[in-house]
């Protein structure tokens, strides 16, 4: 007999790659999605689409299976633009604390929440899951709200009411991505990059990342957290590969923290006519200007976490580009 899943976010880069390896694995799958939604990334996987919104606590009623073996609560907003926090808030915080709540009537078996590698607040030097966070980039509304998050998770784990397990991936690279690493390599093609970042961190594929939820469900420990990473970069290295794969030249010189930040700041007010996000915004040029080195052996030992070559995921991820049209 087949195991089932509800999947939150089947619609986005991590949740469509999730889906297909249930579908892999034998699952029934079930996915929620909104009316608007496009699930082209799933096309041809068999699913049950259930529609509802995370943010609206109503439209989750009895939308889970009872008994589902797993919810993969993937869903959440990763905007970099202040003037959408509050809708961030609430798919990230509310958002969650309303899918705990729907997984918890159905009696679900355990809950696999998505977070981020960014929820520790970019200490200093290599950290794991022991290493204490810092709120430096607590003015980030998504580094804030993804933390928050976990913490609803942690403490329904602490009451009882949940048998959960936290997932956090670093920088995720592969097919599916139309909106995370693939705008900047959008921008280096279409010659738009106005200047190198400083910063750094790690990356990860988003098909290991999608086995290890799955591995996650099956020997994942109930209140754990799993860092996601793999081979860590400059940001300017990664550019440089994707510039080379395409064809295309890039700023030679990565310029300082200070001077990347002040051209985000610069282009707000020119890139946000008819609620259009600006390609850098104040909080995605101080996310590409820290430096995040996390230590995936607890993934690797418990979950049979693999990393990637960096050159593989970033070559994957410009020919899914050029397969689905998104660059000319």
């Amino acid at each position: 007999m087949s195991l089932t899943a509800f999947v939150t976010g089947a619609s986005g880069f991590v949740g469509c790659n999730l889906v297909n390896e249930l579908h892999r694995q034998g699952w029934d799958v079930h996915v929620l999605a909104r009316l608007t939604a496009s699930l082209d990334d799933i096309e041809g996987v068999p699913f049950t689409r259930h529609t509802g919104d995370i943010s609206d606590a109503k439209s989750l009623e009895n939308v889970i299976p009872s008994g589902a073996d797993a919810v993969f609560h993937v869903a959440a907003s990763t905007n970099f633009w202040s003037r959408n926090n509050a809708v961030q808030k609430a798919a990230n915080v509310d958002g969650t604390a309303n899918v705990m709540d729907a997984a918890i009537q159905a009696g679900a078996g355990r809950f696999i929440h998505t977070s981020s590698f960014a929820t520790w607040g970019f200490p200093d030097g290599v950290f794991n899951e022991e290493t204490p966070r810092t709120d430096r980039s607590d003015w980030i509304n998504y580094v804030r709200t993804k933390y928050l998050a976990e913490q609803l998770v942690l403490d329904a784990v602490a009451e009882q009411q949940l048998d959960a397990v936290i997932l956090n991936p670093a920088n995720i690279l592969g097919p599916g991505d139309r909106h995370n690493w693939s705008r900047m390599f959008r921008m280096v093609q279409q010659g738009k990059l106005p200047a190198v970042p400083p910063g750094g961190g790690n990356f990860c594929d988003v098909r290991e990342v999608s086995r290890a939820h799955i591995q996650a469900f099956h020997d994942g420990r109930n209140g754990e957290k799993y860092l996601l990473g793999g081979p860590y970069a400059p940001y300017a290295e990664v550019i440089r590969i994707a510039a080379g794969i395409l064809g295309q030249k890039v700023p030679r010189l990565t310029v300082p923290a200070w001077i990347f930040q002040a051209l985000s700041y610069a282009m707000v007010p020119f890139s946000g006519i008819g609620g259009k996000e600006p390609d850098i915004t104040p909080e995605s040029a101080m996310m590409a200007s820290r430096e995040a080195n996390c230590d995936s052996s607890k993934a690797k030992r418990e979950l049979a976490y693999r990393a990637v070559p960096l050159r593989t995921m970033i070559e994957d991820t410009i020919d899914w580009m050029k397969d689905q049209g998104l660059l000319k």
